[in-house]
């Protein structure tokens, strides 16, 4: 590489990480600009500042928390919702977002009766969720890396009774390797392949197929949380919890 080449990488990564930087000044500004207005009671700017960041495609567990407590504070309770359940994504196990997320699901119309479940599904379920995507890789890439380790004491010592502990050792962690693995992959095709949303108008009834002239099938409000499962022109199918199915705008829905 000649010496112009490398001034040009040079120049082009400085001027990388003077763009990065920039990007980050931004986020920081419009993040306190959001929680000094929240501060002063001033929720519709504080929306203003914290949405800016999301249409921007920035994410973070407090940006979605502070907009989800605004959205909640204005009576937009099914945004107020689906920011909670965002930050949840990033963070299964935050017990301030679970507490508001509690309290917003608390002021929903719709009661809609799961179907009963195997308790040995509620379990896996339950175990799913105690981690984000990100959780389980970290936690995948840990067992990994301890049983790099433990293959390397087990052949590079030479004392037969760190062998034995490093072999049953390594046996245990290939074990538990292959179950965060398998939840890591369980997850990620949800987060691939699952979408979820949240209905954000007052009410909207649901029609039978995805036209305005079709048949009414039922009736639903805000803040009740659906899956998507199509997508039609400007229509989604969605599935509620109790397993009915049918059609609406896209714009009445808010996705997670």
């Amino acid at each position: 590489m000649n010496r112009i080449s490398a001034n040009k990488y040079l120049t082009l990564f400085f001027l990388f990480i003077v763009i990065q930087s920039g990007f980050a000044n931004q986020v920081e500004d419009l993040m306190k600009k959001g929680n000094d207005y929240y501060q002063n009671k001033d929720y519709g700017k504080a929306i203003e500042s914290y949405q800016k960041l999301v249409d921007d495609g920035y994410e973070g567990l407090s940006l979605f928390y502070n907009l989800g407590n605004s959205y909640y504070r204005t009576d937009k309770i099914g945004l107020a919702i689906v920011n909670y359940e965002r930050a949840l994504k990033i963070s299964p196990g935050d017990e301030d977002v679970q507490y508001n997320l509690a309290i917003a699901n608390a002021k929903t119309i719709d009661n809609i009766e799961t179907l009963p479940k195997f308790f040995l599904f509620q379990w896996w379920e339950s175990t799913l969720t105690l981690f984000s995507v990100k959780g389980w890789t970290y936690i995948a890439y840990g067992f990994y890396f301890l049983i790099l380790v433990l293959i390397g004491v087990y052949f590079f010592t030479k004392r037969p009774g760190v062998q034995r502990y490093s072999f049953f050792g390594g046996l245990v962690v290939v074990v538990f390797f292959i179950l965060s693995a398998i939840l890591l992959t369980v997850n990620l095709n949800r987060e691939l392949n699952i979408k979820q949303g949240v209905v954000v108008q007052q009410a909207v009834s649901v029609k039978l197929s995805p036209d305005s002239k079709s048949n009414d099938a039922f009736v639903i409000h805000e803040g009740l949380k659906v899956q998507i499962e199509d997508k039609v022109d400007n229509w989604i199918k969605i599935r509620l919890h109790d397993g009915k199915v049918g059609w609406l705008p896209a714009t009445d829905v808010a996705n997670i």
